[in-house]
């Protein structure tokens, strides 16, 4: 794998530009770390990551390698090629300062993923409102099989562990090192990513 790694520092985002056939690798740096992926079209914001059109087609909520993400207009944006880890979530929103007013009333308020990745993509066009349910890189959110109810543990992954993409269109990313407490462990660490 050819590439530098970027590092995206702790409870911060970034985006990129990702032309189609190139693979994109989210490394976990430290382990335990989350990453929210966004993905529209280059040519056309309004076609973006769809968990609802990607669970139909894959047929499937568990996500690794040979899975596509589909965007909302049914056509494939990015194909897992390589998956160390084999969680991930696809269920839950970016964190927001709404999440952090629900969840950890008794913790400083933070813009989260949400308000990371909508400053991170507003030079390329895209809106707050645009802003689907994100890819959740090495999120652990087990499903009970009974009851349907959703609980967030601390990641699986280890530090080195990556998730690789090839874009199956050209594509703006938005990637994160997530803020959340419960989706991290109750510890925030850097994403890295290189491009190739």
């Amino acid at each position: 794998m050819s590439g530098d790694i970027v590092r995206i520092e702790s409870r911060s985002g970034t985006a990129l530009k990702l032309k189609r056939g190139q693979h994109l690798e989210v490394i976990d740096l430290e382990g335990g770390q989350v990453s929210d992926l966004l993905a529209f079209a280059s040519d056309d914001p309004r076609e973006s990551l769809s968990n609802g059109r990607t669970f139909d087609y894959e047929e499937t909520i568990r996500l690794t390698t040979g899975s596509t993400l589909w965007s909302n207009r049914s056509n494939p944006m990015l194909k897992i090629t390589h998956d160390d880890v084999g969680s991930h979530d696809f269920l839950l929103t970016p964190c927001s300062k709404d999440t952090f007013r629900h969840f950890y009333p008794d913790k400083p308020v933070h813009r989260g993923c949400f308000g990371n990745l909508a400053a991170a993509l507003e030079p390329h066009g895209i809106a707050p409102d645009d802003i689907p349910c994100a890819f959740n890189v090495f999120m652990n959110v087990p499903v009970d099989g009974e009851t349907g109810k959703l609980s967030v543990e601390p990641p699986i992954s280890k530090a080195g562990d990556a998730l690789r993409l090839e874009a199956q269109m050209d594509l703006v990313i938005g990637l994160t090192a997530c803020s959340a407490y419960a989706s991290n462990g109750g510890t925030f660490k850097p994403i890295g990513y290189r491009v190739t």
